[in-house]
């Protein structure tokens, strides 16, 4: 009789605890992007994603979405799921938990929160807080009608290749605006999204 493999997940595990744990300073969409200059007294909107990782250690995935077209916000662009924090919430974990069940119908009981990243100021005023965590098992996602277009999965491992992110620009508001952008097959994942995924990269790379 063969004795049933270990789950390795804690290996996996361990290695994104210890790039969390590591000192670093906030990101925002403004990091490529110097010379922008940020009004003083700005007030920033509290918000948080989960970075969501599922699947064995041999094959992780990361769970993203992709935006309704119809969203007067960012429509169509690949996200994680995630938004504002609500007065309720139990701080950033609670808004992730409370967002991901929503958007993509995800149990909080199936999440193991393993720590944050440091907080990513966007071009639209949110102070976003990325919430890591292991999905501990499978479940059907359900998108959000008129939110979520598509729930899908990439391989963690091509989001952590620092080699796979390149530096792109486009004209915002009248003036060009770089950004990292990280493509899989039909996804193009860029902006806040390739930024946040840029900064877990570096962090797993050291």
């Amino acid at each position: 009789m063969t004795a049933a493999r270990p789950d390795p997940a804690p290996e996996l595990e361990a290695r994104l605890r210890a790039a969390l744990s590591a000192p670093a300073r906030p990101s925002s969409d403004y990091d490529l992007n110097p010379g922008t200059v940020l009004p003083e007294g700005r007030k920033l909107r509290p918000a948080a994603v989960l970075v969501g990782v599922i699947g064995p250690e041999q094959a992780p995935e990361l769970v993203l979405t992709k935006r309704s077209s119809r969203l007067e916000h960012h429509p169509g662009q690949i996200a994680f799921p995630g938004g504002k924090q609500d007065p309720g919430d139990d701080g950033p974990t609670g808004t992730a938990l409370r967002e991901a069940r929503e958007e993509i119908g995800l149990p909080p009981a199936l999440v193991r929160v393993l720590g944050h990243l440091p907080p990513h100021e966007t071009v639209t005023g949110f102070t976003v807080t990325p919430v890591v965590a292991r999905i501990t098992g499978p479940f059907a996602p359900v998108p959000e009608a008129g939110e979520v277009a598509e729930v899908f999965r990439v391989p963690l491992l091509h989001v952590l290749d620092p080699a796979r992110f390149r530096i792109e620009g486009r004209r915002w508001r009248g003036q060009r605006r770089q950004y990292y952008a990280v493509p899989f097959g039909p996804y193009y994942i860029w902006g806040a999204t390739a930024r946040i995924l840029r900064g877990l990269a570096d962090r797993m790379a050291t």
